[in-house]
């Protein structure tokens, strides 16, 4: 077939594929984090059941210590969080006043009517601290969504965990036998990406979480347990979650301390957290066999979000590790896999074909 007929199919085919994902999300997203979840506890399964415990009571002794470690951490952040919004009015007031000098500031820097710019702040503020019926409304769905998954994950877990073999053995079938090696290849570093990204990962926020804590306490910054596990948890998200980690805590020190400086100490004490997360946390812990280069990781962090909101940022990584996976194993689409990878081609790699294309059009 000609070229723009190929590509025409291919992509009429992917905007079904996407438009397909976009609206079966509450069906597909709970999955995959269920996937990811169990692959993830398979190996301590296997140890519980070498131990010569009983499958179904591993499955469920594992899936209960999970839930029990994810009660605590949700209860604790529970507890900072309403303490928060205790004090949330004083944050509000003393916030208008660093607002209303700002504006005033601002004014006479710039040479601007200062009335226009406190009315243009007073309605920002108010448009963004209102919420209409159909918000709220909105949020509760949301809610209501949210607990569903949280009562759909387990079940998916222990499902997936209980009939894993009969689900590896179905994808072995589904190929011809003289796929069967490289289909073995695919699901065993599929697993292994998975295990050591997600192991990594939740190491990673552990460590993250103590510094960030530890760097507020110092600081004397209110609700730092809170920010500091809110700041390790949006850090899981590549490259922007760090930005959205270190405004939180510079809006608090703004609202409660005296002095704009403990905002730029806030500033400079997480940049620094930042460095040594970036070059020696990830690269020991979160770093796996398959690399992803930062323009792709940047641009699936977006689609993920455009797709599926919160919950895509967070599978993107990931899913597109899993995807070059596949890519690396098929012979067509090794161009492709190379591609998302972060392995810079040297000059005597790249010199010949530079060559080659020379001599094909001298």
């Amino acid at each position: 077939m000609p070229f723009y007929v190929k590509a025409t199919i291919i992509l009429v085919g992917l905007f079904l594929f996407i438009s397909m994902l976009s609206i079966a999300q509450d069906i597909i997203v709970p999955l995959i984090f269920s996937v990811m979840i169990a692959v993830l506890l398979y190996p301590i399964v296997n140890f519980f059941v070498r131990m010569k415990m009983n499958r179904v009571i591993a499955i469920t002794f594992t899936l209960f210590l999970t839930i029990l470690i994810t009660a605590s951490l949700a209860a604790l952040i529970f507890r900072q969080a309403s303490i928060f919004i205790d004090s949330w009015p004083i944050m509000v007031e003393k916030f208008s006043v660093l607002l209303n000098d700002f504006t005033r500031w601002l004014s006479r820097y710039f040479d601007l009517n200062h009335w226009k710019v406190n009315r243009w702040v007073t309605n920002a503020k108010t448009d963004s601290l209102t919420m209409s019926g159909a918000e709220v409304g909105k949020t509760m769905f949301a809610v209501g969504n949210g607990l569903m998954v949280m009562l759909l994950v387990p079940i998916y877990v222990f499902l997936l965990l209980y009939y894993n073999k009969l689900l590896i053995e179905f994808i072995h079938r589904v190929f011809v036998s003289s796929d069967q090696k490289q289909v073995s290849e695919i699901i065993s570093e599929t697993k292994t990406v998975i295990q050591r990204y997600l192991a990594g990962l939740v190491i990673e926020a552990i460590i993250v979480a103590i510094l960030n804590t530890a760097a507020l306490f110092a600081l004397g910054i209110e609700y730092a347990i809170l920010l500091g596990i809110i700041g390790a948890l949006l850090n899981v998200i590549p490259y922007i979650g760090g930005l959205v980690a270190v405004a939180l805590p510079m809006a608090v020190a703004l609202a409660t301390k005296s002095t704009g400086m403990y905002a730029l100490y806030v500033l400079g004490i997480y940049y620094i957290i930042q460095l040594i997360d970036n070059n020696i946390i990830v690269p020991l812990i979160v770093s796996s066999k398959v690399k992803i280069n930062a323009l792709f990781a940047i641009f699936v962090v977006f689609a993920g979000n455009a797709l599926w909101g919160i919950s895509g940022m967070f599978l993107s990584i990931p899913l597109l590790a899993i995807i070059k996976v596949i890519f690396d194993h098929i012979e067509p689409l090794k161009p492709w896999g190379f591609l998302l990878g972060d392995t810079i081609p040297t000059t005597s790699k790249i010199s010949p074909i530079i060559k080659k294309f020379k001599r094909k059009i001298s």
